[in-house]
């Protein structure tokens, strides 16, 4: 059954065709021919029924004021990129490599950084360039900015690179790691934190030797990172038939290591270098997959339904829109990139959120709420929250579960008492799950490339989308060439 057309790209050539979303023997499949290269069919969700379910919370939105490019059109999509005027999202998260070095040479690694046979790695003042160009953007400057790799701690300067993001005003500024200098060097992480260094998301496969041969050092990061408070997220490359067994324990381990572990995000593995179609069929598992794994590995903890895709939290930028007259960074990503959950932990165990709270009302009050806002006028205002909040309350109240104090308590102290530091506490108690799962040249959406809001900052002024950067045009090859520095000894 036909779902939507799209265009996407030949895995052999990389050209862009017409393609074709269908479900098919109960999954749903990226369907295309290319004219040299002939039909190919892929795996793009494994699960019908929360396809659909995803697909009702699909957001377009309007994109940046000041895009890069100008004068695309559809048809040019995905090779005229920096961001251009058919770019329908924000930047929610933007990241600049700061190098290709690296001090690991892990088999399914984005980059291939150690393969390149050359050294890119852009000045401080070409990557204070492109942190000016990420707070130029309109009409929100960029609020987040992860410096990744290779592996960034390789540079001597990152800690003068965090203090010039603090310094133009980045309020999330993070760094994609690999964990080694951070085990090895106890002092870095209390540097990183003096510096403003908000999350180190740390690469984390397994709780296992199997899984995750660099487990020991992992540990000793996470030991340094705890000592000075700077929070982790963990990020899981997940394979199926490698680590997925162990996707339950993974969350478990982030549970008992809650005072510095905020997170974690796996990520499906994608197949950015040369993959044949057995390596696919094996290895290939997707968001529902990854979801279903831990339905199963946490019985009773967490269900499939407890995730919900990035757009469902449209309404509160929404919400905040309309209270201060301002706008606010808006969460249009494709709804099947991406899912998430948080999970409270206790002396008694992890409760999931939504075994609090009637997620799907406290959704539809703060909609209202939004609504209420925008027809009341500032008098109102006050009384648009109240009425709000006591709405608010008795979703809190429909929860499953009558641990609820805390979540109640949280929300007034920030919607009430306009007490944004109540936020900090929900933070701290509570642990983020999520999954991402970045395209490859055989699942590739050129639907869910319009909606990227991950963005590459590069030294030529431009902003690339995630997959389009890692995948298909390979942008990343391109720009790591044209400012290479000298080959790799």
């Amino acid at each position: 059954m036909l779902i939507k057309k799209t265009r996407t790209l030949c895995p052999v050539c990389n050209s862009v065709i017409d393609a074709e979303i269908a479900e098919e023997e109960g999954k749903i499949w990226l369907k295309r021919n290319c004219p040299e290269h002939g039909a190919f069919k892929n795996l793009y969700w494994s699960d019908p029924a929360m396809y659909y379910r995803f697909d009702k919370y699909n957001a377009v939105g309007n994109g940046i004021a000041n895009p890069q490019n100008t004068t695309a059109d559809l048809n040019s999509c995905p090779t005229a990129c920096g961001l251009c005027n058919n770019h329908h999202s924000q930047t929610l998260l933007a990241n600049i490599d700061l190098t290709n070095r690296c001090n690991l040479d892990c088999d399914f690694c984005f980059a291939n950084a150690r393969a390149c046979g050359f050294i890119y790695e852009p000045s401080f003042d070409e990557v204070v360039g492109m942190l000016k160009l990420l707070r130029s953007q309109k009409p929100v400057p960029v609020m987040a900015v992860q410096f990744s790799g290779g592996e960034p701690t390789m540079r001597d300067d990152l800690v003068d690179i965090i203090l010039k993001a603090k310094e133009l005003g980045f309020p999330q500024a993070q760094i994609a790691s690999n964990g080694i200098k951070l085990a090895n060097d106890p002092e870095l992480a209390q540097k990183l934190k003096d510096a403003g260094l908000n999350t180190v998301y740390l690469h984390f496969d397994g709780v296992s030797n199997e899984t995750n041969p660099f487990l020991k050092m992992h540990l000793k990061a996470i030991e340094n990172l705890n000592r000075v408070r700077l929070g982790i997220v963990l990020v899981p490359t997940i394979i199926k038939g490698r680590n997925d067994h162990e996707i339950g324990d993974i969350i478990r381990f982030a549970a008992d290591n809650i005072s510095v572990i905020r997170g974690v995000n796996f990520q499906p593995v994608a197949f950015t270098g040369a993959a044949s179609d057995d390596d696919i069929k094996k290895s290939r598992i997707t968001i529902p997959d990854v979801l279903e794994n831990i339905e199963a590995q946490m019985p009773g903890i967490l269900k499939k339904d407890d995730f919900y895709p990035v757009p469902c939290v449209l309404p509160f930028s929404d919400l905040v829109e309309a209270y201060t007259g301002k706008p606010q960074v808006r969460f249009t990503a494709h709804q099947h990139c991406g899912a998430a959950t948080y999970v409270f932990v206790q002396d008694d165990g992890i409760v999931a959120v939504n075994r609090m709270v009637n997620v799907e009302k406290f959704f539809d009050t703060i909609i209202q709420m939004a609504e209420d806002l925008k027809k009341g006028g500032t008098i109102n205002k006050y009384k648009t929250l109240l009425e709000g909040v006591k709405n608010m309350h008795d979703s809190v109240r429909q929860g499953e579960q009558g641990a609820t104090t805390e979540f109640w308590k949280i929300i007034g102290k920030t919607l009430i008492g306009q007490n944004f530091e109540a936020l900090r506490e929900f933070h701290w108690n509570a642990l983020f799950i999520g999954t991402m799962h970045f395209m490859d040249r055989y699942n590739y959406d050129l639907d869910r490339v319009n909606r990227c809001c991950i963005h590459y900052a590069t030294p030529d002024g431009k902003l690339i989308p995630f997959c389009t950067y890692n995948s298909g045009p390979v942008y990343r090859e391109q720009i790591w060439k044209k400012y290479a520095q000298e080959p790799e000894t």
